[in-house]
């Protein structure tokens, strides 16, 4: 059995039983570098143990997808955090793979608004998927309305990526409700991602230096906070407006009540160092930690 295949092989996609429907599967628990371990930020979200939503789909994504198990056929929704190369570049992967399956419903895509440096969610898809004069994937473009006229569309989503109040995204499951924070991440726009239903709660971060408390209150009561663990406590000015120290992450955790804190995109510059940046976080927030590898498979407990 291949690697990646044995390592899903021993993750269930079914939820635990109890009264939460929703679990996650850490596609890729890594940031942008070469990493021979770990994919790119990557994240598969089950309602009633089938793979409905994705969050980020950073290179090694889409290999990851299909080792889990998860059906195509299943997937209602991508859900991109912003538009770095490490959250988005297997999203034509998907788009591509879809192809070749029997489907016939949209898939929303939804991501933030731009500025300057970046196009925003619906102008990337346009480049992405464009017309044959503007795509850099245009052979893709009937899957592009108006005048998509392959199988299925993409239902393109681009939501505010300024502001502090949390935006509701539109979708035909009134059952699961996911709302998308505008969060600081530099010059970059950028969301965190909340998907929750009447019993529970799972809230990505996305790259944030979680400056003000947006993503304080956008987290209150998760059961589930999966945060960005890019940078060391020491990290310089410029990485610290970028992403969330760890103190701050413990800070965000305590502060928002959050059951379980779950430590992701784990670039080298913090690999090796764990136990350090556990002591920062404990220094906020005493409840259960959990660093991500790829593969690994998380539930929610009954409360």
């Amino acid at each position: 059995m291949k690697l990646a295949a044995a390592l899903f092989a021993l993750l269930p996609l079914a939820a635990t039983a109890g009264a939460c429907d929703l679990s996650v599967t850490v596609l890729g628990s890594g940031g942008p570098e070469l990493d021979s371990e770990r994919a790119s930020s990557a994240y598969a979200v089950q309602v009633g143990g089938k793979v409905r939503w994705l969050v980020d789909t950073g290179p090694g994504a889409a290999q990851r997808y299909a080792a889990s198990g998860a059906e195509p056929k299943n997937l209602r929704g991508v859900l991109l955090s912003h538009l770095h190369v490490d959250h988005s570049s297997d999203l034509p992967a998907f788009v591509k793979a879809l192809y070749f399956t029997n489907r016939r419903d949209a898939l929303l895509v939804a991501g933030p608004s731009g500025n300057q440096l970046l196009p925003g969610m619906n102008a990337f898809a346009a480049r992405l998927f464009g017309d044959r004069d503007r795509g850099a994937w245009s052979y893709l473009s009937d899957h592009l309305p108006p005048d998509a006229t392959a199988g299925w569309a993409l239902d393109v989503r681009e939501m505010p990526a300024t502001g502090t109040e949390a935006l509701k995204l539109e979708h035909e499951n009134k059952a699961v409700r996911i709302t998308a924070m505008p969060v600081h991440h530099g010059p970059i726009p950028a969301l965190a991602w909340r998907i929750e239903t009447a019993e529970c709660a799972v809230v990505f971060t996305g790259d944030t230096s979680a400056r003000g408390d947006a993503l304080i209150g956008h987290s209150r009561g998760a059961d589930l906070l999966i945060a960005h663990h890019a940078v060391p406590e020491d990290a310089g000015r410029v990485a610290r407006n970028l992403h969330m120290t760890p103190s701050r992450i413990g800070e965000v955790a305590a502060a928002a009540s959050v059951r379980r804190l779950v430590l992701s995109h784990r670039m080298l510059r913090t690999q090796g160092r764990e136990v350090e940046s556990l002591k920062h976080i404990r220094t906020h927030y005493s409840g259960p930690v959990v660093f991500a590898d790829d593969g690994l498979h998380l539930t929610i407990e009954e409360h």
